[in-house]
C-alpha cells in the first residue's frame, strides 16, 4: 500500500494573544477565543529567489524566503471581549436611554490596535486516522473588519464574519512567522497546546 499524504479535513478554536517583544524575546499574553471557526486562509508574499552565477552558470542559489502577507479567518462572529482586543478599543461610554446606561464603543482615533499572535487547529486525516495540527501565526495585526448583514427572509441566511490580519516575521533571531506543533490525537489536546505556545487562556 502506498504511503497516505495528510489531507485537511477541518478548522477550529481560533485564538489570539498580545504579542510582547523584549530584545528579541517574544513571548505571549492574555490568550483567549476569537470566535469559533468556519475557515482560514493565508496569501503570502516571498523574496524572490537570490542567484549566484559563476563559470557562466547558476553556481548558488539563496532560497526565497518570506516577507509578508495575510490571514483571513472566517467566524461566525467575534466574542465581545477578542473584538475590544484585536481592535484596541477604549473603554466604552456609557449613555442614558429611558433610565439604563447602554455602553457604546467608539471605533476611531481612540484605537489602538495591538500586534498579536493568531492560533488555530487544522483536522486532517491520513489513511483513515484523524489527528490536529496546533498552528500559530506568530505576529499580525487586525485590520478593521467591514459589516455584512441582510433581511431574514422565508429562512434564516447563516452570516458569517471575515476577519483580515497583516501577517509579518517576529523579532526573534530566525524571524519566524509560523510555528506547527506536532499533530495531536485529539482537538482538546491540540488545544492545550495552542494556549501552552500563545502563553496560557485567560
Amino acid at each position: 500500500m502506498s504511503a497516505a499524504g495528510k489531507v485537511c479535513t477541518g478548522f477550529s478554536k481560533p485564538y489570539v494573544a498580545k504579542y510582547n517583544n523584549t530584545g528579541g524575546v517574544v513571548s505571549y499574553s492574555g490568550a483567549m477565543l476569537l470566535a469559533r471557526g468556519v475557515s482560514v486562509s493565508l496569501s503570502l508574499n516571498t523574496t524572490d529567489d537570490n542567484t549566484f552565477y559563476a563559470d557562466n552558470i547558476a553556481a548558488e542559489v539563496a532560497a526565497a524566503t518570506f516577507s509578508d502577507g495575510t490571514a483571513t479567518l472566517t467566524v461566525d462572529g467575534l466574542l465581545a471581549a477578542a473584538e475590544k482586543f484585536i481592535y484596541g478599543l477604549p473603554e466604552a461610554a456609557n449613555v442614558e436611554v429611558g433610565g439604563n446606561q447602554v455602553a457604546v464603543s467608539h471605533y476611531g482615533d481612540g484605537m489602538d490596535v495591538p500586534y498579536v499572535g493568531i492560533g488555530f487547529v487544522v483536522r486532517y486525516q491520513s489513511a483513515g486516522v484523524v489527528t490536529y495540527a496546533p498552528v500559530v501565526l506568530t505576529k499580525a495585526r487586525f485590520q478593521q473588519a467591514g459589516l455584512d448583514a441582510a433581511t431574514q427572509e422565508e429562512s434564516i441566511d447563516w452570516q458569517t464574519q471575515e476577519l483580515t490580519a497583516n501577517l509579518m516575521r517576529d523579532d526573534t533571531s530566525n524571524h519566524d512567522w509560523k510555528l506547527v506543533a506536532a499533530d495531536q490525537s485529539t482537538e482538546a489536546e491540540a488545544e492545550a497546546v495552542l494556549k501552552a505556545l500563545l502563553g496560557g487562556a485567560v
